[in-house]
């Protein structure tokens, strides 16, 4: 269906084992209906440039491609990005 495509696109910047992150991705559980999660390994040599960039920050979530959070999940700021996205696609 169509309007898969335009949920927002939620980018998690990981690695293994990050214990945060998998705590950060239960936060977020209720919600995962209303987005797309996409991990990124910070380790694989493709990802350096994350890597050099986030090493000490993981978890790091983008929202559609622009910084929203690091180390945990705020949620209430996460709800209210969301929202706006979700208004922005009718």
């Amino acid at each position: 269906c169509s309007a898969s495509t335009n949920k927002p696109v939620l980018t998690l910047f990981t690695k293994k084992p990050c214990p945060l992150c998998d705590e950060a991705k239960e936060v977020l559980e209720p919600y995962k209906r209303r987005f797309i999660l996409q991990e990124v390994d910070i380790t694989l040599p493709e990802n350096s440039a994350w890597y050099d960039k986030y090493k000490y920050d993981i978890p790091v979530f983008h929202l559609n491609g622009k910084f929203l959070m690091k180390h945990q999940v705020d949620i209430r700021k996460f709800e209210d990005q969301l929202m706006k996205l979700e208004l922005q696609n009718g």
